[in-house]
């Protein structure tokens, strides 16, 4: 899961910086720049509060963030199947560009 990579799209899609983003999270620039990178693992707490700055619901900035080696490999298959759909949907929906 790299929820660092769909929190810095999000993010730049909508316009806002990373010093914008850390102090409405309360977090500094630079752990925000390594949450960002996945070079630190953010708790599910800060993930929270990231999403509710960027207005997108926590299940849905998790969702966007699964990658197919997070699901257990009999299930991989139909993951593949519906991810891109799913992912595609939620993309649009919560873009605020569209």
């Amino acid at each position: 899961m790299k929820i660092g990579s769909v929190i810095k799209n999000i993010r730049k899609r909508k316009k806002i910086t990373q010093t914008q983003l850390a102090e409405l999270s309360n977090i500094t620039q630079t752990y925000l720049s390594q949450i960002e990178n996945n070079q630190k693992d953010p708790t599910i707490q800060t993930i929270k509060s990231i999403a509710e700055n960027l207005a997108i619901p926590l299940p849905v900035l998790l969702f966007m963030a699964v990658e197919n080696e997070d699901i257990p490999e009999n299930k991989r298959e139909i993951y593949s199947m519906i991810s891109p759909s799913v992912k595609s949907l939620l993309d649009t929906f919560f873009n605020d560009d569209k």
